[in-house]
């Protein structure tokens, strides 16, 4: 480690790494699941605890191959304006972070061998597909972050995969009206992505990285950034009726807390200011999340 990562805590290292600000894209929808569950009256504890430890290990372990594969593909570089990367800065070595990811997918596929004896071979399927796309988000020559089709992965798998494999588990089974319900999940974690594409757009094209802001500019993205979080609100509009649950309308109370967030990513390019909307996205799908779930519960 470097002189700069004696002043930090192993510990803090290792929790910066994972991305905190990001979290809630795994955590939500997987927290959401349950709360479905109990208003269906098929609520499973051991199987949403397994359920939200193992997304979050999964996002975690995502992350940590991020940190590493963008710092052996000179990715992140010092030109960088993000947060802090562990394997760039020197607080960690390459070999140390992919310990770590081996370590947290480990912890993933665990909690998966419980979630495969109580939901059969769909869990293998989904828990292997999550895994390997998280570490294929930046590994290989075919890296999914880098040759632009990373939103629709993380629109897919933190959406529906993520919201209806927690009910699932619990459940055995699971209807459309909730699969479709995962999507509005899915696009508000898409806007999270969208706006780390924002803040990186200038390295990430020196880097070869190719996502979606690289490729139809700032504002194709920016653009993104307002459909994904206007669009999981008329998602919601499918179960309210379909399943007769009107409260659902009432996730229309977060848009107004994503005015402020829509306009710092129309109108800057500073990174300390997108990274702080970054984290405000991610409060945006915590609010969300708990009025869709109070919506279906009502």
């Amino acid at each position: 480690m470097t002189t700069a990562a004696e002043k930090i805590s192993p510990a803090k290292i290792w929790f910066l790494a994972a991305r905190p600000k990001t979290l809630p894209a795994g955590l939500v929808p997987a927290l959401c699941g349950g709360a479905l569950a109990y208003a269906e009256n098929v609520f499973h504890l051991p199987s949403f605890l397994a359920a939200v430890f193992g997304a979050v290990m999964i996002q975690i372990g995502a992350n940590y191959a991020n940190d590493l594969f963008d710092h052996l593909k000179r990715t992140d570089t010092a030109e960088r304006i993000g947060p802090t990367r562990a394997t760039q800065a020197g607080w960690v070595t390459p070999k140390q972070m992919a310990l770590a990811t081996a370590v947290v997918s480990t912890l993933a596929t665990l909690a998966g061998i419980y979630l495969v004896y109580r939901g059969g071979w769909p869990i293998v399927i989904i828990g292997l597909a999550s895994i390997a796309c998280g570490i294929l988000y930046t590994a290989g020559p075919l890296a999914l972050g880098y040759i632009g089709v990373a939103d629709l992965f993380v629109l897919i798998f933190f959406g529906p995969v993520a919201l209806a494999g927690t009910f699932y588990v619990q459940a055995l089974t699971v209807t459309w009206p909730i699969i479709a319900a995962g999507f509005a999940f899915g696009m508000i974690s898409t806007a999270i992505l969208t706006v780390n594409n924002l803040r990186d757009i200038e390295t990430d094209r020196k880097g070869g990285k190719k996502s979606l802001a690289v490729i139809f500019g700032r504002m194709f993205a920016r653009m993104e950034y307002v459909v994904m979080l206007v669009g999981a609100v008329v998602v919601a509009i499918v179960p309210a009726i379909t399943e007769r649950k009107p409260f659902l309308f009432l996730t229309i109370l977060y848009l107004p807390m994503a005015i402020g967030p829509i306009k710092t990513v129309f109108t800057s390019t500073d990174g300390e200011r997108l990274n702080n909307t970054l984290a405000a996205t991610g409060r945006l799908l915590l609010v969300y999340g708990f009025l869709f779930s109070l919506g279906w519960m009502l």
